[in-house]
């Protein structure tokens, strides 16, 4: 047997039907539409609204797409990943919920914890589960739903958040030069002050305190964030091409995590990749966290050719931060009109 490289072979991906755009949001709190367009190019982002659905609702929306397009035997799937912030519960893991809703009778499951990095991370970690020949077929799943920790009460960032899920399989193929190619991933550890949730950890349970000082929302220091994020982000991409002699020429796509499009901008400028091959949708969705480059990949699966070369890139809370290699392994236009 030759070596095992990881190919994605499918995508599915669910958005909620509910659109916040930016006049609703100019209701809500002082802000409007050139403010946050200048800011972040966000017009809207979609908001699961429904009473007692969560995340696993949105992953379990995605798979099933991506089963249905793939034709995949479920009892052929060895393990289903979820990479989230916003899980259902502190426990179980959302991936066993998610695996129990879709049937899967000969898989395990687990949650991936790595902010908006959750995708690019556990993507590897799903690769490196195929290279090792123990696991055949592997669903990654990329899901947030970021307004159950956003505070609508606060202008500087609850314009920056949406809901959304993605999913694709991973599997082993024995052709060569195609798939998880490589990989340079970081973690500093210095991010904490500046991007997290203060409440409801073990650190500071829940409390009457903590609720009336809603300590249980997203916190973000924005400067110092895009600051880290265009620096670290550029650099780890620079390194990615570098390591594998890739040129701008033949870079055909770069997906980035889709937070900020100033910061998008910013990192494509800084190593010389032309806007025109950044897949960009986060005017329509806004960061998703963990679900960003999946559904990126999602919207643009139509456009991908087998062979491309793929730069994915992810900055998070942490600081995490990253960037990968990736070819890609067949012809999304045969399949990207299922939806």
């Amino acid at each position: 047997m030759g070596k095992i490289n990881a190919i994605i072979t499918g995508i599915g991906g669910y958005v909620p039907d509910y659109v916040l755009n930016n006049e609703e949001l100019s209701r809500m709190v002082d802000t409007n539409d050139e403010w946050i367009m200048t800011r972040v190019g966000i017009k809207e982002r979609r908001i699961l609204t429904e009473e007692g659905l969560g995340t696993s609702y949105m992953a379990r929306k995605a798979a099933k797409q991506l089963m249905q397009k793939t034709g995949v035997d479920p009892d052929t799937i060895d393990a289903v990943i979820v990479t989230t912030s916003t899980a259902d519960y502190k426990f179980p893991s959302t991936a066993s919920i998610v695996l129990g809703k879709l049937g899967l009778k000969n898989a395990f499951a687990f949650d991936f914890w790595a902010a908006c990095c959750g995708f690019l991370y556990t993507l590897d970690v799903a690769a490196s589960m195929i290279q090792c020949g123990r696991y055949k077929k592997i669903i990654v799943i990329g899901a947030d739903k970021m307004s159950s920790v956003v505070d609508y009460k606060d202008r500087a960032t609850c314009p920056l958040f949406g809901d959304g899920a993605a999913a694709v399989l991973v599997e082993g193929t024995e052709e060569e030069n195609i798939g998880v190619m490589d990989s340079y991933f970081r973690a500093d550890g210095k991010g904490l002050p500046f991007l997290h949730l203060k409440a409801g950890g073990s650190v500071c349970p829940p409390s009457y305190f903590t609720i009336d000082h809603r300590l249980h929302y997203l916190y973000q220091e924005g400067r110092t964030v895009f600051r880290y994020a265009v620096t670290d982000m550029s650099n780890d991409v620079a390194e990615v091409m570098k390591r594998n002699e890739l040129t701008a020429d033949d870079v055909k796509w770069v997906v980035p995590h889709e937070a900020n499009l100033r910061i998008i901008e910013a990192v494509t400028k800084r190593v010389g990749l032309p806007m025109e091959k950044v897949v960009v949708n986060i005017q329509h969705y806004g960061n998703t966290s963990a679900a960003t480059i999946p559904l990126a990949l999602w919207d643009n699966e139509k456009n991908m050719k087998k062979g491309d070369n793929v730069i994915f890139t992810a900055f998070g809370a942490g600081f995490v931060h990253g960037a990968s290699f990736y070819k890609w392994a067949y012809d999304g236009s045969a399949v990207a009109e299922v939806k």
